[in-house]
């Protein structure tokens, strides 16, 4: 495993210098520089503690534990080009087991972007990079390493003062390791795949701090080594963007999956999307995010499902170094059956639930030291896909 990664080097370059934020630049404030070049460096210590069941394993096959920890560098990164931003993030995320050393990983994440906006027109552009062996959701129990690679592009014109219509485009490409198995399934041939979608946004500013985005979108999913999966679909959604005493986004839509191939079921019907944040009396934060959107599945007799869930978070400050947090989920993953093949478990619907809270206590303005718990169990239909465990550990941030 890696044991030094960019974003800590960035770290500890810019210690010494502070500061503050200019009047109609991005969220610099308490960001340090070098020349022209804004940094906000970060490292958390976001668990070091004790993982009751590694690899998610059903209660009969008596699940392992072991001792772990996860520490997470990262540096957020501006640079101001004349009229133009240049932003980008640097993240590793550095993951240790004491026993099983198949579990440690490093996973860098790295991201760049451009901002170009003039009188009525806004161009923007980026590209991700994520290089990770984290289970990729809530399915997929193994640790297999997988890349993303990813491209945006969009382009926004004022017709009024409060009006803009666009269009944006983006590609994602995730590939996983040749030796990347899962329940006898090989993840690269089962899931390899490119997606490619483009649509026309409008957008109205409500109000200086609020919006509505209407999108209409055609899409495409090409499978590297299984064609029979690749579908085409069209969206449609509204959303809410939020930056006052309600942050975040939250949309709904409707999406037409239409799969090539006649032995996959076509799904029409609603998705949405949210994340949104409300801080009462400044000492009480709340949060919720959900999501209801189509998942592909590593599972050739059952491709996909519709994963819809909900997680609220409760974060209240009981005196003035010290809060709590309460935090709760559940997921649905509705699976959908091949055409024409018999399934074991037919509308099979798997259920994760996830419970969690902790403590934390405040050194200053930046470093915060808790202590967490954490469970989950999945519910299956298929008893060796169930399983339940606990993550027990002290976390630590510091916002340099």
């Amino acid at each position: 495993m890696k044991t030094l990664s960019i974003a800590a080097v960035l770290s500890v370059l810019v210690l010494s210098a502070r500061v503050s934020a200019q009047v109609g630049s991005p969220d610099i404030s308490n960001a340090h520089h070098v020349g022209r070049l804004y940094l906000k460096p970060a490292i958390a210590l976001t668990n070091l503690g004790v993982d009751t069941n590694v690899f998610n394993e059903a209660d009969q096959t008596q699940p392992e534990s072991d001792f772990t920890l996860t520490v997470t560098p990262q540096t957020d990164l501006w640079l101001k080009m004349g009229h133009a931003w240049l932003t980008g993030n640097l993240k590793e995320e550095l993951v240790w087991y004491q026993t099983f050393a198949s579990e440690r990983s490093a996973n860098p994440h790295a991201m760049v972007g451009l901002t170009v906006p003039l009188n009525r027109v806004r161009f923007g552009v980026n590209a991700a990079y994520l290089n990770t062996r984290e289970r990729p959701g809530f399915e997929i129990d193994s640790r297999s390493q997988r890349r993303e690679l990813s491209y945006h592009g969009s382009v926004d014109v004022r017709l009024r003062p409060k009006t803009f219509v666009g269009l944006r485009g983006d590609r994602m490409t995730t590939g996983f390791d040749s030796a990347a198995l899962f329940e006898g399934v090989n993840l690269r041939e089962a899931l390899n795949r490119t997606v490619t979608s483009a649509a026309v946004t409008v957008r109205q500013q409500l109000t200086p701090l609020t919006a509505m985005t209407l999108d209409v979108g055609r899409g495409e999913d090409r499978f590297e080594f299984s064609p029979l999966r690749d579908s085409d679909s069209t969206s449609a959604s509204l959303g809410v963007t939020f930056d006052s005493i309600i942050k975040g986004r939250a949309s709904f839509g409707y999406r037409d999956l239409q799969p090539l191939s006649l032995s996959l079921p076509p799904y029409q019907g609603t998705t949405a999307a949210a994340d949104l944040s409300y801080v009462a009396f400044g000492t009480t934060r709340l949060g919720v995010q959900a999501t209801r959107e189509i998942q592909y599945s590593f599972e050739t007799i059952q491709p996909y499902y519709l994963l819809t869930g909900v997680t609220g978070s409760v974060m209240r400050r009981i005196a003035r170094p010290v809060d709590v947090v309460g935090r709760a989920g559940v997921q649905n993953l509705n699976y959908r059956d091949s055409i024409g093949i018999v399934v074991a478990a037919r509308n099979r619907i798997d259920t994760v639930h996830t419970y969690g809270g902790g403590i934390g206590y405040h050194l200053g303005k930046d470093v915060r030291v808790g202590f967490n718990v954490d469970y989950a169990r999945r519910a299956s239909p298929v008893l060796t896909r169930e399983y339940h465990g606990f993550l027990i550990g002290t976390s630590v941030t510091y916002g340099l």
